[in-house]
């Protein structure tokens, strides 16, 4: 188990594999998640783009804290590697940690509280007035939001309708 886990190899390929996939489909922004592994993707699939979206990251689609892990890095050590996306409007502590920590030492999620985040950022997306966003994030929360479990770097659709 590490702290806030970087890709592996394996993920490295994938999110390279993935690359060439996404080439081709016009993005107007990317939401990634703050976890390094996230933005070492986000980073990975669209720094020369074609469509050259803008990244931002967002807390609200963190994965669901139950490992090590999943507990991220502050703001000023991610900005440090991450010199091209904007992180200083997170706070120090933007992962789960509002409860007992368990035996481990982890202050683990409530699922319920997961459902809650991810009917929040579905909220979002649809505030949002960009038509093709590509969110960046990890499986338990893609898990809520799509209601069907992706593999890594897997690509899904969701199509959300705005009300008028």
């Amino acid at each position: 188990m590490l702290f806030d886990a970087r890709l592996s190899d394996v993920g490295m390929e994938q999110v390279r594999a993935t690359r060439e996939q996404l080439r081709s489909v016009a993005v107007d922004l990317v939401i990634t998640s703050p976890l390094t592994r996230a933005l070492q993707t986000a980073v990975g699939l669209f720094s020369d783009h074609p469509s050259a979206p803008a990244i931002l990251v967002e807390a609200l689609h963190r994965e669901r804290v139950e490992n090590i892990s999943d507990i991220g890095s502050n703001p000023a050590l991610l900005s440090r590697e991450f010199p091209s996306v904007r992180l200083d409007h997170l706070p120090e502590v933007w992962w789960h940690a509002s409860e007992t920590p368990d035996e481990r030492g982890i202050t683990v999620e409530p699922i319920e509280a997961v459902q809650v985040r991810a009917a929040t950022f579905k909220d979002l997306l649809l505030q949002r007035s960009e038509q093709t966003i590509a969110v960046v994030g990890h499986g338990t929360f893609f898990y809520h939001l799509l209601g069907k479990a992706l593999a890594n770097c897997e690509i899904a659709e969701l199509v959300l309708e705005r009300q008028r």
